[in-house]
């Protein structure tokens, strides 16, 4: 960075600049945590003299705070996959349970929308197909940050929620299904090689809430893969060629998915977590009744504050599963009434 020439090439510059800020935070948390380990024997030692209740919540907080960093900065370098730092497409699909599904896809959406702004990422909505009633039959968003993908490719598969019907006269418990795909957003650079021949592309015009939000021209793209069966749906920009090349990119990325997917289930039976969206695939279970509990049926990482999961606290489930643990017995799930 400090050669003269360096910032001739300013897309290269500017990457280059990026990795750096990147390592330089690493550093920058390598040391805290150091300082942390360090102070807390002075801690332990003034609480130990002092004896006061209010000395001895001192050193336990001091001493949370540590267990917390040393976890967080675990995860950090766990995270070391060439794909793990880039941006992810998050793509929601509606499973079985019909309207009920359409609603738990709409949940699992503002759910990861709100872990993202917690994290202060940036979150945007690529393709958007609503309900008939309610919810959303699917969904693709954009969330742009530092190891987003490292993160959330830990939530890749079927998401299983029990609750009171809403949308029941009867009140019964019902069980819904929606599933996550989660892929890396390749780089701007990389040129996408697909054949012409193996795609067909339409184009209609996007959908809106009325007003400014309607498209009045045919800017929205779909593209289809024939060789894999892939669609790709792209309409959050008013220009045809920016949908085009944003769809194209997440194809690309969702080819190389499926290609890697492959090799892991030739390796790993039980690899495709993800598969039929319904019974006997899910990776979590969201229960709301007849008792609160959100279970990860891979990990066994578990917590009662359902409440907190959905407004995007999900980040020990996501640790758990960075961190390889695994669960130490079977997990109970419960049937459907």
């Amino acid at each position: 960075m400090s050669a003269p020439d360096f910032w001739n090439d300013s897309t290269k510059a500017q990457k280059i600049a990026a990795e750096a800020n990147a390592l330089r935070k690493k550093l920058d948390q390598m040391k805290e945590l150091e300082r942390k380990i360090a102070d807390l024997p002075v801690h332990q030692e003034l609480a130990e003299e002092d004896g006061s209740p209010t000395a001895q919540a001192d050193y336990a907080r001091e001493l949370r705070e540590g267990v917390a960093m040393l976890e967080q900065t675990e995860v950090q370098f766990i995270l070391s996959q060439p794909d793990d730092r880039r941006n992810a497409i998050l793509s929601l699909n509606a499973g079985a349970g019909g309207t009920e599904a359409c609603d738990w896809a709409n949940i699992l959406m503002r759910m990861y929308q709100r872990w993202a702004e917690r994290r202060g990422f940036k979150v945007e909505v690529l393709d958007i197909l609503s309900g008939e009633e309610a919810g959303i039959k699917n969904a693709m968003l954009r969330i742009s940050g530092e190891n987003a993908y490292g993160y959330l490719k830990a939530d890749r598969g079927v998401h299983r929620l029990v609750r009171i019907s809403p949308f029941n006269s009867q009140g019964k418990r019902q069980t819904s299904f929606a599933s996550a795909e989660i892929v890396p957003e390749p780089d701007e650079e990389v040129e996408v090689e697909i054949p012409d021949k193996d795609v067909r592309v339409d184009v209609f015009r996007a959908g809106g809430h009325g007003g400014q939000g309607v498209n009045t021209t045919d800017s929205a793209v779909r593209i289809t893969h024939f060789p894999t069966g892939l669609v790709v749906t792209c309409q959050n920009e008013r220009s045809q060629i920016k949908n085009r090349a944003t769809a194209m990119k997440v194809l690309a990325a969702r080819i190389k998915q499926a290609e890697l997917d492959k090799k892991m289930a030739e390796q790993e039976q039980n690899y495709a977590a993800k598969g039929q969206i319904g019974w006997g695939h899910q990776i979590r279970s969201y229960v709301l009744q007849p008792y609160q509990m959100v279970k990860d049926l891979r990990t066994g990482e578990q917590t009662s504050d359902v409440q907190a999961v959905l407004d995007g606290e999900i980040d020990p489930f996501l640790n758990a599963f960075l961190k390889g643990k695994k669960r130490t017995g079977p997990i109970e799930d419960e049937e459907d009434e």
